[in-house]
């Protein structure tokens, strides 16, 4: 019953969220240079072609009636006709998204895989050569753009090493089968059609999008995670546990960690959120089939009903991340509660 309250308050609490995001991109969106009329109609368009376009789009009406038109058609799940690829918005994005979660669900396992050990191991020995050589990774891992870390992991593994993929997209077209679309995760289509050959390839092109966009989440958890051991370290229990004969390492692993994991799982959900959405650039270096690419594609071609929709799925996501965040930590601490 807890839980049902607590999914309905966070859903309450998120429509406000939703409709300003729609009533602020929308209005944006029509502030931004660039006609989709001529977009469409072509360069060599007249401007008579340019305003039967611009009315088969809606776009001779009045900005009000076009937002009245864009809600109505959204409360029936229309999202509108992309002008860039000709197809329904929602068909694109659901089409795209899953190459966008993979690649976001890569990076953020990587972070944790590598940025939690090394906060602990800082945490464990602080003040000490260690603890300093952790800090210093993650702070320089950190420091330069993601776009920038994929172009110099590109020229290292692929242009001089020669032992990463060609980094076009997520599969090899000409040696690759397409497995059949099942959950639209590559990773899990290929294994469900036991075709390993391919697995393999898609892991290998996963590898380098995966570290450079990684390495954008690493410093946040890892100085989460130091912080939040060293405070757990310090606590009461932790003494008494060790004061009572209790082993170091279930010290460490049963309790502190354990409660350390709430302020860790608490910034998980917003670096999840800036991962997608910083997963643009990387995906524009590594051809990514993704909603990233998709978007920029939509801003250059000033495709209205594809930002829109871009942006209305990352509020969407966002929002269900932070309910599924808020719902973990419940199960983690009931004590947890959340009145607001």
């Amino acid at each position: 019953m807890n839980t049902l309250i607590t999914i309905l308050r966070r859903v309450l609490v998120a429509v406000p969220t939703i409709i300003g995001v729609v009533i602020v991109t929308f209005i944006l969106q029509r502030a931004l240079p660039g006609d989709p009329a001529v977009f469409y109609a072509g360069p060599s368009a007249n401007p008579e072609v340019v305003a039967r376009v611009r009315e088969q789009l809606g776009l001779d009406q009045p900005v009000f009636m076009q937002f009245l038109d864009f809600i109505r058609r959204l409360t029936h799940g229309d999202l509108g006709l992309s002008i860039s690829s000709g197809h329904p918005v929602l068909d694109d994005l659901l089409s795209r998204a899953p190459a966008s979660i993979e690649l976001t669900l890569a990076a953020l396992l990587f972070a944790i895989v590598v940025g939690l050990p090394l906060g602990m191991l800082a945490a464990l020995k602080p003040g000490t050569l260690v603890d300093h050589a952790c800090r210093v990774i993650v702070t320089v891992g950190a420091a330069f753009p993601t776009f920038f870390v994929a172009l110099i992991l590109i020229f290292v593994f692929y242009y001089q090493l020669g032992i990463a993929p060609e980094p076009l997209g997520q599969l090899n077209e000409i040696y690759d089968t397409i497995p059949t679309t099942v959950t639209g995760f590559l990773l899990i289509d290929t294994l469900l059609a036991g075709d390993t050959a391919t697995f393999q390839s898609v892991a290998m092109k996963l590898v380098l999008p995966m570290i450079s966009l990684g390495l954008f989440a690493l410093a946040p958890i890892a100085r989460i995670t130091r912080a939040a051991m060293l405070e757990t370290l310090s606590s009461d229990y932790c003494r008494t546990a060790r004061a009572m004969g209790l082993s170091y390492s279930r010290m460490v692993f049963s309790y502190a960690l354990r409660n350390a994991m709430l302020p860790i799982i608490s910034i998980l959900g917003m670096v999840f959120s800036f991962l997608l959405g910083g997963s643009v650039l990387v995906e524009q270096v590594f051809a990514w089939p993704g909603i990233g690419a998709y978007a920029v594609s939509a801003v250059m071609a000033s495709d209205y009903a594809a930002v829109q929709g871009f942006v209305l799925l990352m509020a969407v996501l966002y929002v269900l991340l932070n309910l599924v965040v808020d719902l973990v930590i419940t199960a983690i601490d009931p004590r947890v509660r959340y009145e607001h």
